[in-house]
Protein backbone atom coordinates (compact mmCIF):
# COMPACT_ATOMS: atom_id res chain seq x y z
CA UNK A 1 0.00 0.00 0.00
CA UNK A 2 0.75 3.29 -0.58
CA UNK A 3 -0.30 6.87 0.57
CA UNK A 4 0.51 10.17 0.31
CA UNK A 5 1.12 12.26 3.21
CA UNK A 6 -2.21 14.41 2.51
CA UNK A 7 -4.32 10.65 2.09
CA UNK A 8 -2.99 9.77 5.53
CA UNK A 9 -4.05 13.48 7.34
CA UNK A 10 -7.10 13.11 5.78
CA UNK A 11 -7.46 9.65 7.36
CA UNK A 12 -6.17 9.93 10.33
CA UNK A 13 -6.23 14.08 11.16
CA UNK A 14 -3.13 16.06 12.19
CA UNK A 15 -1.31 18.94 10.10
CA UNK A 16 0.72 18.14 6.51
CA UNK A 17 3.86 20.76 6.44
CA UNK A 18 6.17 20.78 3.73
CA UNK A 19 5.50 19.29 0.66
CA UNK A 20 3.45 16.58 -0.19
CA UNK A 21 4.44 13.16 -0.93
CA UNK A 22 3.70 9.12 -0.99
CA UNK A 23 5.41 6.77 1.23
CA UNK A 24 5.15 3.02 1.11
CA UNK A 25 5.82 1.96 4.56
CA UNK A 26 6.56 2.41 8.23
CA UNK A 27 10.63 2.23 9.11
CA UNK A 28 12.54 2.88 12.34
CA UNK A 29 13.95 6.65 12.56
CA UNK A 30 17.59 5.38 12.18
CA UNK A 31 16.87 2.99 8.91
CA UNK A 32 14.59 5.21 7.40
CA UNK A 33 14.74 5.20 3.46
CA UNK A 34 13.44 7.36 0.54
CA UNK A 35 9.51 6.27 0.49
CA UNK A 36 9.41 5.41 4.16
CA UNK A 37 7.87 7.58 7.01
CA UNK A 38 9.11 7.44 10.52
CA UNK A 39 8.47 9.47 13.35
CA UNK A 40 10.15 11.11 16.30
CA UNK A 41 8.88 11.19 19.94
CA UNK A 42 11.12 11.92 21.97
CA UNK A 43 13.77 14.67 22.01
CA UNK A 44 16.62 12.50 23.23
CA UNK A 45 16.47 10.89 19.50
CA UNK A 46 17.13 14.13 17.35
CA UNK A 47 20.21 13.31 16.17
CA UNK A 48 18.94 10.64 14.29
CA UNK A 49 17.69 13.38 12.24
CA UNK A 50 21.03 14.61 10.41
CA UNK A 51 21.27 10.99 8.94
CA UNK A 52 17.89 9.69 8.37
CA UNK A 53 17.01 9.30 5.08
CA UNK A 54 12.82 9.16 5.14
CA UNK A 55 10.66 10.93 3.33
CA UNK A 56 8.39 12.40 5.88
CA UNK A 57 8.11 12.49 9.79
CA UNK A 58 5.51 12.32 11.86
CA UNK A 59 6.51 14.96 14.75
CA UNK A 60 4.96 17.13 17.77
CA UNK A 61 4.76 20.99 16.99
CA UNK A 62 7.29 21.19 19.97
CA UNK A 63 9.77 18.67 18.51
CA UNK A 64 9.39 20.38 15.30
CA UNK A 65 10.15 23.87 16.90
CA UNK A 66 12.94 22.62 18.80
CA UNK A 67 14.81 20.50 16.21
CA UNK A 68 13.95 23.13 12.78
CA UNK A 69 13.63 19.82 10.65
CA UNK A 70 12.88 20.88 7.36
CA UNK A 71 11.79 17.87 5.33
CA UNK A 72 7.90 17.07 4.91
CA UNK A 73 6.12 16.42 8.30
CA UNK A 74 2.79 15.35 10.08
CA UNK A 75 2.37 17.46 13.06
CA UNK A 76 -0.04 15.79 15.65
CA UNK A 77 -0.08 16.15 19.93
CA UNK A 78 0.82 12.31 20.01
CA UNK A 79 3.40 10.75 17.52
CA UNK A 80 3.80 7.21 18.72
CA UNK A 81 -0.02 6.88 18.67
CA UNK A 82 -0.06 8.45 15.20
CA UNK A 83 2.55 6.58 14.36
CA UNK A 84 0.12 3.37 15.43
CA UNK A 85 -2.55 4.40 13.74
CA UNK A 86 -0.46 4.72 10.54
CA UNK A 87 0.97 1.47 11.15
CA UNK A 88 -2.95 -0.03 11.19
CA UNK A 89 -3.47 2.02 7.95
CA UNK A 90 -0.68 0.11 6.58
CA UNK A 91 -1.11 -3.18 7.95
CA UNK A 92 -4.58 -3.72 7.96
CA UNK A 93 -6.23 -7.50 9.83
CA UNK A 94 -6.61 -9.73 6.91
CA UNK A 95 -10.78 -9.77 6.80
CA UNK A 96 -12.28 -13.40 6.92
CA UNK A 97 -13.05 -15.25 3.74
CA UNK A 98 -16.09 -16.77 4.75
CA UNK A 99 -16.41 -20.51 4.76
CA UNK A 100 -16.45 -23.42 7.09
CA UNK A 101 -12.85 -25.69 5.94
CA UNK A 102 -14.01 -29.32 4.88
CA UNK A 103 -11.84 -30.85 7.48
CA UNK A 104 -13.63 -28.57 9.99
CA UNK A 105 -16.10 -30.17 12.85
CA UNK A 106 -18.97 -28.69 13.89
CA UNK A 107 -21.20 -30.33 16.61
CA UNK A 108 -24.94 -29.96 16.92
CA UNK A 109 -26.51 -26.85 17.47
CA UNK A 110 -23.89 -24.09 16.28
CA UNK A 111 -24.75 -21.20 15.20
CA UNK A 112 -21.86 -19.86 12.80
CA UNK A 113 -22.77 -16.89 11.22
CA UNK A 114 -21.85 -17.22 7.36
CA UNK A 115 -19.87 -14.15 7.26
CA UNK A 116 -16.72 -15.57 9.37
CA UNK A 117 -14.00 -17.94 8.50
CA UNK A 118 -13.83 -21.46 10.14
CA UNK A 119 -10.05 -22.66 9.27
CA UNK A 120 -8.63 -26.27 9.03
CA UNK A 121 -8.99 -29.03 11.60
CA UNK A 122 -11.13 -26.78 13.51
CA UNK A 123 -13.42 -28.69 16.26
CA UNK A 124 -16.24 -26.82 17.28
CA UNK A 125 -18.45 -28.12 20.40
CA UNK A 126 -22.05 -28.44 20.45
CA UNK A 127 -24.92 -25.26 20.87
CA UNK A 128 -21.35 -22.81 20.26
CA UNK A 129 -22.38 -19.47 18.79
CA UNK A 130 -19.94 -17.36 16.72
CA UNK A 131 -20.57 -13.76 15.58
CA UNK A 132 -20.23 -11.84 12.00
CA UNK A 133 -16.65 -11.82 10.53
CA UNK A 134 -14.92 -13.63 12.84
CA UNK A 135 -11.62 -15.63 12.03
CA UNK A 136 -11.10 -19.15 13.59
CA UNK A 137 -8.08 -20.03 12.19
CA UNK A 138 -6.41 -23.81 12.09
CA UNK A 139 -6.67 -25.99 15.09
CA UNK A 140 -8.70 -23.87 17.01
CA UNK A 141 -10.82 -26.32 19.47
CA UNK A 142 -14.02 -24.43 21.08
CA UNK A 143 -15.53 -26.22 23.64
CA UNK A 144 -19.54 -26.81 23.77
CA UNK A 145 -21.71 -23.65 24.69
CA UNK A 146 -19.12 -21.08 23.74
CA UNK A 147 -20.41 -18.07 22.80
CA UNK A 148 -18.70 -15.29 20.31
CA UNK A 149 -19.25 -12.03 19.48
CA UNK A 150 -18.37 -10.68 16.20
CA UNK A 151 -14.84 -9.84 14.59
CA UNK A 152 -12.98 -11.94 16.89
CA UNK A 153 -9.62 -13.73 15.82
CA UNK A 154 -8.45 -17.08 17.34
CA UNK A 155 -4.94 -17.77 16.11
CA UNK A 156 -3.82 -21.36 15.30
CA UNK A 157 -4.14 -23.79 18.47
CA UNK A 158 -6.13 -21.77 20.83
CA UNK A 159 -8.29 -23.62 23.00
CA UNK A 160 -11.88 -22.23 24.47
CA UNK A 161 -13.12 -24.70 27.57
CA UNK A 162 -16.54 -25.44 27.19
CA UNK A 163 -19.34 -22.07 28.50
CA UNK A 164 -17.12 -19.39 28.37
CA UNK A 165 -18.10 -15.86 26.75
CA UNK A 166 -16.01 -13.67 24.46
CA UNK A 167 -17.15 -10.49 23.37
CA UNK A 168 -16.48 -8.72 20.35
CA UNK A 169 -13.66 -7.30 18.04
CA UNK A 170 -11.55 -10.36 20.42
CA UNK A 171 -7.77 -11.30 19.53
CA UNK A 172 -6.29 -14.25 21.29
CA UNK A 173 -3.07 -15.78 20.17
CA UNK A 174 -1.75 -19.19 19.05
CA UNK A 175 -1.33 -21.58 22.19
CA UNK A 176 -3.24 -19.68 24.59
CA UNK A 177 -5.84 -21.30 26.80
CA UNK A 178 -9.10 -20.18 28.22
CA UNK A 179 -11.03 -21.43 30.70
CA UNK A 180 -9.26 -25.04 31.94
CA UNK A 181 -9.85 -25.74 35.46
CA UNK A 182 -8.69 -23.31 38.56
CA UNK A 183 -6.52 -24.75 40.83
CA UNK A 184 -9.04 -25.58 43.59
CA UNK A 185 -8.02 -28.13 45.56
CA UNK A 186 -9.02 -29.23 49.61
CA UNK A 187 -6.82 -31.31 51.28
CA UNK A 188 -8.17 -35.17 52.64
CA UNK A 189 -6.23 -36.10 55.19
CA UNK A 190 -3.80 -37.74 53.12
CA UNK A 191 -4.55 -36.66 49.47
CA UNK A 192 -5.86 -33.72 47.22
CA UNK A 193 -9.83 -33.59 46.77
CA UNK A 194 -10.56 -31.57 43.36
CA UNK A 195 -13.05 -28.96 43.67
CA UNK A 196 -14.84 -28.99 40.43
CA UNK A 197 -14.43 -25.25 38.93
CA UNK A 198 -17.97 -24.95 38.02
CA UNK A 199 -17.57 -20.92 36.90
CA UNK A 200 -16.31 -19.81 33.42
CA UNK A 201 -14.54 -17.11 31.24
CA UNK A 202 -15.80 -14.26 30.20
CA UNK A 203 -13.94 -11.67 27.86
CA UNK A 204 -15.17 -8.63 26.94
CA UNK A 205 -15.14 -6.14 24.02
CA UNK A 206 -11.79 -5.05 22.37
CA UNK A 207 -9.18 -7.49 24.34
CA UNK A 208 -6.11 -8.66 23.03
CA UNK A 209 -4.51 -11.90 24.73
CA UNK A 210 -1.33 -12.77 23.92
CA UNK A 211 0.38 -16.39 23.02
CA UNK A 212 0.60 -18.92 25.35
CA UNK A 213 -1.16 -17.08 27.91
CA UNK A 214 -3.93 -19.23 30.03
CA UNK A 215 -7.09 -17.95 31.75
CA UNK A 216 -8.35 -19.76 34.25
CA UNK A 217 -12.17 -20.58 34.66
CA UNK A 218 -14.06 -19.24 38.08
CA UNK A 219 -14.40 -21.75 40.98
CA UNK A 220 -17.97 -20.85 41.39
CA UNK A 221 -18.31 -17.37 40.18
CA UNK A 222 -16.53 -16.33 36.55
CA UNK A 223 -12.77 -15.33 35.93
CA UNK A 224 -13.33 -11.83 34.13
CA UNK A 225 -11.35 -9.87 31.69
CA UNK A 226 -13.34 -6.34 31.34
CA UNK A 227 -13.14 -4.30 28.11
CA UNK A 228 -9.99 -3.01 26.58
CA UNK A 229 -7.81 -5.17 28.27
CA UNK A 230 -4.67 -6.34 27.01
CA UNK A 231 -2.79 -8.90 27.87
CA UNK A 232 0.74 -10.29 26.86
CA UNK A 233 2.10 -13.81 26.04
CA UNK A 234 2.71 -16.39 28.69
CA UNK A 235 0.46 -15.14 31.38
CA UNK A 236 -1.56 -16.96 34.00
CA UNK A 237 -4.26 -15.88 35.27
CA UNK A 238 -5.95 -18.16 38.28
CA UNK A 239 -9.55 -18.40 38.97
CA UNK A 240 -12.26 -15.94 39.64
CA UNK A 241 -9.40 -12.85 38.93
CA UNK A 242 -11.11 -10.01 37.96
CA UNK A 243 -8.72 -7.68 35.27
CA UNK A 244 -10.02 -4.15 35.14
CA UNK A 245 -10.93 -2.19 31.83
CA UNK A 246 -7.93 -1.00 29.66
CA UNK A 247 -5.48 -2.52 32.24
CA UNK A 248 -1.92 -4.03 30.20
CA UNK A 249 -0.25 -6.67 32.04
CA UNK A 250 3.21 -7.42 30.50
CA UNK A 251 4.89 -11.08 29.99
CA UNK A 252 5.37 -13.88 32.89
CA UNK A 253 2.93 -12.56 35.16
CA UNK A 254 1.53 -14.25 37.29
CA UNK A 255 -2.03 -13.75 39.18
CA UNK A 256 -3.38 -16.18 41.77
CA UNK A 257 -6.76 -16.21 42.87
CA UNK A 258 -9.31 -14.11 43.56
CA UNK A 259 -7.24 -11.43 42.37
CA UNK A 260 -9.14 -8.13 41.79
CA UNK A 261 -6.74 -5.60 39.43
CA UNK A 262 -8.46 -2.36 38.65
CA UNK A 263 -9.08 -0.10 35.48
CA UNK A 264 -6.31 1.58 33.45
CA UNK A 265 -3.46 0.02 35.74
CA UNK A 266 -0.07 -1.42 33.80
CA UNK A 267 2.07 -4.19 35.39
CA UNK A 268 5.39 -5.23 34.12
CA UNK A 269 6.78 -8.23 33.30
CA UNK A 270 6.98 -10.88 35.46
CA UNK A 271 5.21 -8.86 38.27
CA UNK A 272 3.59 -11.69 40.76
CA UNK A 273 0.40 -11.44 43.06
CA UNK A 274 -0.58 -13.44 45.77
CA UNK A 275 -4.53 -14.30 45.96
CA UNK A 276 -7.44 -12.52 47.15
CA UNK A 277 -6.16 -9.17 47.24
CA UNK A 278 -7.70 -5.97 45.65
CA UNK A 279 -5.81 -3.46 43.54
CA UNK A 280 -6.87 -0.36 42.75
CA UNK A 281 -7.35 1.93 39.28
CA UNK A 282 -4.48 3.64 37.94
CA UNK A 283 -2.00 1.57 39.71
CA UNK A 284 1.56 0.38 37.95
CA UNK A 285 3.39 -1.82 39.18
CA UNK A 286 6.95 -2.60 38.05
CA UNK A 287 8.81 -5.48 36.26
CA UNK A 288 9.48 -8.69 38.77
CA UNK A 289 7.65 -7.20 41.59
CA UNK A 290 5.89 -9.39 44.03
CA UNK A 291 2.56 -7.58 45.03
CA UNK A 292 1.87 -9.34 48.54
CA UNK A 293 -0.95 -7.37 49.90
CA UNK A 294 -4.05 -4.91 48.30
CA UNK A 295 -3.26 -1.49 47.18
CA UNK A 296 -5.58 0.71 47.78
CA UNK A 297 -3.69 4.02 46.52
CA UNK A 298 -2.80 4.92 43.20
CA UNK A 299 0.65 5.12 42.30
CA UNK A 300 4.14 3.36 40.73
CA UNK A 301 4.74 0.61 42.94
CA UNK A 302 8.22 -2.10 42.84
CA UNK A 303 9.66 -4.51 44.93
CA UNK A 304 12.51 -5.76 42.57
CA UNK A 305 16.59 -5.51 43.43
CA UNK A 306 18.65 -3.86 41.30
CA UNK A 307 21.11 -6.03 39.07
CA UNK A 308 24.45 -6.01 41.22
CA UNK A 309 27.76 -8.31 41.23
CA UNK A 310 28.21 -11.74 42.58
CA UNK A 311 30.65 -10.09 44.86
CA UNK A 312 28.06 -7.39 46.07
CA UNK A 313 25.10 -9.14 46.47
CA UNK A 314 26.16 -12.18 48.65
CA UNK A 315 27.28 -9.57 51.28
CA UNK A 316 24.25 -7.88 50.98
CA UNK A 317 22.10 -10.86 51.58
CA UNK A 318 23.57 -12.38 54.92
CA UNK A 319 23.15 -8.66 56.38
CA UNK A 320 19.80 -9.44 55.36
CA UNK A 321 19.90 -12.99 57.16
CA UNK A 322 20.31 -10.55 60.00
CA UNK A 323 17.81 -7.90 59.10
CA UNK A 324 15.49 -8.63 62.31
CA UNK A 325 18.35 -9.11 64.82
CA UNK A 326 19.91 -5.93 63.87
CA UNK A 327 16.08 -4.13 64.01
CA UNK A 328 16.06 -5.02 67.88
CA UNK A 329 19.12 -4.23 68.52
CA UNK A 330 18.35 -0.95 67.15
CA UNK A 331 15.42 -0.71 69.49
CA UNK A 332 16.99 -1.69 72.20
CA UNK A 333 19.52 1.03 71.61
CA UNK A 334 16.70 3.87 71.51
CA UNK A 335 14.95 2.86 74.68
CA UNK A 336 18.93 3.36 76.49
CA UNK A 337 19.09 6.75 74.62
CA UNK A 338 15.72 7.86 75.66
CA UNK A 339 16.54 6.94 79.10
CA UNK A 340 19.79 8.20 79.37
CA UNK A 341 17.68 11.44 78.24
CA UNK A 342 15.06 11.27 80.06
CA UNK A 343 18.05 10.87 83.29
CA UNK A 344 19.30 14.04 82.19
CA UNK A 345 16.70 16.09 81.93
CA UNK A 346 15.79 15.34 85.61
CA UNK A 347 19.31 15.84 86.91
CA UNK A 348 18.99 19.43 84.60
CA UNK A 349 15.49 20.02 86.46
Amino acid sequence: MAYTLSEIVARLGGELRGDDCLVERLAPLEDAKTGEISFLANAKFRRQLETTAASALIMSPKLAEETGYGGPLILTDDPYLYFARVATLFHPAPPARPGIHASAVVGEGGRIDSSSEIGANVSIGRDVTIGQRCRILPGVVIGDGVVIGDDVTLHPNVTVYHGCLIGSRVGIHSGTVIGADGFGLAWARDHWFKIPQTGRVVIEDDVEVGANTTVDRGAMADTIIRKGAKIDNLVQIAHNVQIGEHTAIAGCVGIAGSTKIGAYCTVGGAAMFVGHIEVTDRTHIGGGTLVSKSIKKPDNYASSYPLSTMKEWLPNAVHLRHLDDLVKRVKELEREIKTLKDSKEQNND
